[in-house]
């Protein structure tokens, strides 16, 4: 949700380094209680009382030892701003810009924490105390997300009567001094593209060298704190600079719609390695365009959600759900495995990933790698994140699951960051070296967030308005007078939306005949717990135990695909991509597009939240919008399939590689220290023998539960007669000395259901054979063969002989069949009358009509 104050604009690259779980984490690691305790409404009141004491604690001291100042040192009780000696210190410097950070930073807090006293003191010493007529630089998303937001929320609160924060003294000066503050803001978008500089002097403006770099969320997460500037105060300057540089970044986007992490403010142009993610540099990006669109409507935000996150769920979620990675803006291959903490803002990757990384080491680290199960930067200033997500996660669910985790955040903190002078972020959780700074997120946000999870009385609750938290954990809403309303014609145009997400489903106990029992359990009860604690490389505790399967450590999560890309045609014939099909083909109609003829068109699809389908998302050159329909006139769709003949063969399947019996235990084995238990890679196919793309077939490679691969090093390239029995089996072997059907057909007469060949090099290539060969070659209908690249083939034979040596178990291997299915997008034929939907493949297209 944020950066520069978090990770300035710069990229963590893995760093291997020892295992340690951290002495101290092992020392307090059962400070939590059993999670079997029953959350009581007075237990949870207890805790809501302990969070709140610990906020005034850091809060009270503060304002004796640190105020006016910006921030509170804790260690040597003294207050600290800018480092007026070292303006290039730009971790504190960004954030400090000596106008009682603070202070401004936690009104809205005291709103939460039921505190109109508190409330009226701190807007009385704002209005005393602080001015941005100051000779600082601080960070441009920084000043608007900590004290523009501050300043507009505690607005709203002073002026709105009939509620208990409502000031009848107050005259609008927090509004006024907002405004001022955006004056001095504005000269930073004053460039070619309409990108802000990072960084801005609030006396003096923009100052010559300026760097010309920034972040996608510094620049793309503006727009909440700028609009609603601009609907308080009728000057819409603000909001329209917000807005161009929102969508200057979005239409910057590359060709499978990732934006990447820095561009350059002069050019538009991004900036090199070209990765994204969901952490530092762009997470708070994706938020603001949700969360705009939450507060004024303005369906555009909504759109631009849309598809970036359909985008993260194709490219950066990990094959099992459980991980978000840096993936390359063009490609969408992963360029990093490295995690930050940032991260654990998308609460989807919170569920279970970051509670057992905090469990390891008490405190959430700044990086982890997730290829070594080890973190790499070991700082925990007091971030918000993780807290957040545990917050809406509970209110989504009501899983007393999240108290536990509460529970767990709230007495770690108490026991490694409170101290005599207030509340100080951890330099390294191993060892619990503090760094003697409170920053000011620590009050405004991680204790804000914590309270609410365990006060569930709180008045925030029961508004169902339109109000929004900030990234900065600030409560903004727009009064109706100053929303926009959607034009006549384009609601007409998008229908009926719904973004209602499905209701929670918890888990339910099952019977030993399988069947469900009458006993519902939460998230802490779901197959894959044991994964996720595994993949991050923590022992099991005791709490534990009542988790644990009876049959054996985990089960390993199977997601479908978000979405997914193909070109139509009826009776799935491969068809060349019409690029731009013309209106006799597809036409835009009142309420979407009427589909004439299907073959050729390119459609996107992508999974519905409310999990009942897909929705066409794309056709051709065509975006659909949410609330619009596609309706489908092609009567070739109806007509009978006509015997095809010879038929397309796939020049590549994607192969899963797995263990039949895989102990996480084995992986500290010397040797042993990549190996995951389970790999996807890309094979490409021979033109004899099976098609691997056909579904359905009677043949044994790569099907059913797994084939196993063996190797025989007597006769490494295949190209003698075996003296083992296959039984079925997939043998392995290396490319030279004869040709690739003659490997095959050695490999068929020893009982083998395929051959898989390690080439010598990494360029695609698919075995092929004239007809006359394939005919000498006698039956080999029911046996297949396959190439994988050089690098690729290496370390699969690693595998298999690591497996042998280690006593893993056996190599196995699957054909993806459900990724295969997808590449040739067939059309059901289920002809019916109009108001019936389009199937793909079984899956249906809910906003598709049929028309005959």
């Amino acid at each position: 949700m944020k950066w520069g104050r978090r990770h300035p604009c710069i990229f963590v690259f893995s760093l291997l380094i020892t295992l340690n779980n951290g002495v101290y984490a092992r020392q307090i690691s059962n400070t939590s209680l059993h999670q079997e305790t029953a959350w009581t409404s007075e237990r949870k009141r207890s805790f809501s009382v302990a969070t709140k004491d610990l906020w005034y604690h850091g809060f009270n001291h503060y304002m004796s030892y640190a105020f006016p100042l910006d921030e509170l040192s804790p260690l040597s009780c003294t207050g600290r701003g800018p480092d007026w000696e070292n303006p290039a210190n730009i971790a504190h410097n960004d954030v400090s810009g000596n106008y009682s950070l603070t202070l401004i930073d936690v009104l809205d807090t005291l709103v939460v924490l039921d505190d109109p006293p508190g409330f009226q003191n701190a807007v009385r010493n704002v209005l005393d105390w602080v001015s941005f007529d100051v000779n600082t630089k601080p960070q441009v998303f920084e000043t608007t997300i900590r004290v523009m937001g501050g300043l507009l929320s505690g607005h709203i609160f002073a002026s709105q009567p009939n509620q208990p924060f409502y000031l009848p003294w107050y005259r609008g000066q927090l509004l006024t001094m907002a405004y001022d503050l955006g004056n001095r803001l504005l000269p930073a978008f004053a460039t070619p593209t309409g990108l802000p500089f990072a960084r801005v002097n609030l006396r003096h403006g923009v100052q010559r060298g300026e760097s010309l770099e920034t972040c996608t969320a510094g620049a793309g997460s503006l727009i909440l704190e700028f609009a609603t500037l601009s609907r308080l105060t009728g000057d819409d300057r603000f909001e329209k600079a917000a807005y161009k540089a929102f969508f200057a970044l979005w239409n910057r986007r590359s060709d499978i719609d990732l934006v990447g992490n820095t561009i350059n403010i002069w050019t538009g142009a991004w900036t090199l390695p070209e990765v994204t993610g969901i952490g530092a540099g762009i997470d708070s990006f994706y938020e603001y365009a949700l969360k705009w669109y939450v507060m004024s409507g303005e369906v555009e935000f909504l759109d631009v959600w849309h598809e970036a996150y359909a985008a993260v769920m194709r490219y950066s979620r990990s094959l099992d759900g459980h991980l978000y990675r840096s993936v390359n803006i063009h490609t969408g291959d992963q360029a990093y495995t490295t995690i930050d903490s940032l991260s654990a803002f998308w609460p989807g990757l919170q569920v279970l990933g970051d509670w057992n990384i905090w469990r390891r080491h008490s405190g959430l680290p700044e990086v982890w790698d997730a290829q070594f199960l080890q973190a790499t930067s070991f700082q925990y200033p007091l971030r918000p994140e993780f807290v957040e997500s545990t917050w809406y996660l509970y209110r989504a669910t009501r899983d007393p699951y999240y108290l536990d985790v509460g529970e767990r955040i709230l007495r770690d903190l108490i026991a490694r960051a409170k101290v005599d002078c207030g509340l100080t972020g951890i330099q390294d959780l191993r060892t619990n070296v503090r760094d003697d700074r409170m920053e000011s997120f620590a009050l405004s946000e991680t204790l804000k967030y914590l309270f609410l999870l365990f006060d569930e009385d709180n008045p925030l609750h029961k508004d169902d308005s339109h109000y929004v938290f900030t990234t900065e954990g600030h409560i903004l809403s727009l009064p109706k007078e100053v929303l926009k309303p959607m034009s006549r014609v384009r609601r007409k145009m998008r229908g009926d939306e719904n973004h209602q997400c499905p209701l929670y489903e918890p888990v339910h106990e099952l019977s030993p005949d399988g069947t469900i029992g009458g006993l519902i359990r939460g998230v802490g009860s779901r197959a894959d717990v044991e994964y996720a604690r595994y993949l991050v490389g923590l022992r099991p505790q005791s709490l534990d135990e009542h988790h644990w399967s009876p049959d054996g450590w985990c089960t390993v999560p199977q997601v479908d695909l978000y979405s997914f890309d193909f070109i139509m045609s009826p009776g799935s014939k491969m068809v060349a991509e019409d690029p731009n099909p013309g209106p006799l083909k597809l036409k835009a109609v009142a309420d979407g597009f009427i589909l004439h003829n299907v073959t050729g068109i390119r459609a996107h699809i992508v999974s519905r939240l409310d999990r009942k389908g897909y929705d066409i998302t794309k056709l051709g050159p065509h975006a659909v919008r949410t609330g619009q329909m596609v309706y489908v006139n092609d009567s070739a769709l109806w007509e009978p399939i006509p015997d095809p003949g010879p038929t397309y063969r796939s020049k590549d399947v994607q192969l899963r590689i797995f263990l039949d019996t895989f102990d996480p235990a084995l992986v500290a084995q010397p040797g042993a220290t990549n190996f995951n238990g389970e790999t996807y890679i890309k094979a490409y196919t021979a033109q004899f023998g099976v098609d691997l793309a056909a579904l359905g077939g009677s043949f044994l490679f790569g099907y059913g539960e797994g084939t196993e691969v063996q190797r025989d090093k007597s006769n490494p390239l295949g190209c003698k007669p075996y003296e083992t029995e296959f039984d079925g089996n997939a043998v392995l072997v290396h490319r030279g000395d004869c040709t690739f059907l003659e490997k095959l057909v050695y490999a068929r007469h020893a009982g083998a259901s395929g051959v898989i060949v390690v080439s010598d090099e990494d360029t695609p290539i698919n075995p092929s054979a004239s007809a006359e060969e394939i005919t000498a070659a006698g039956e080999i209908g029911d046996v297949a063969l396959v190439l994988l690249p050089h690098t690729v083939g290496k370390s699969v034979t690693a595998m298999v002989d690591a497996a042998g040596m280690f006593g893993y178990g056996h190599v196995m291997f699957t054909v993806d069949s459900e990724a295969q299915g997808w590449t040739e997008g067939a059309i059901d034929h289920t002809p019916g009358d109009i108001g019936q939907i389009l199937y793909i493949n079984g899956h249906p297209l809910l906003n598709t009509r049929l028309i005959l």
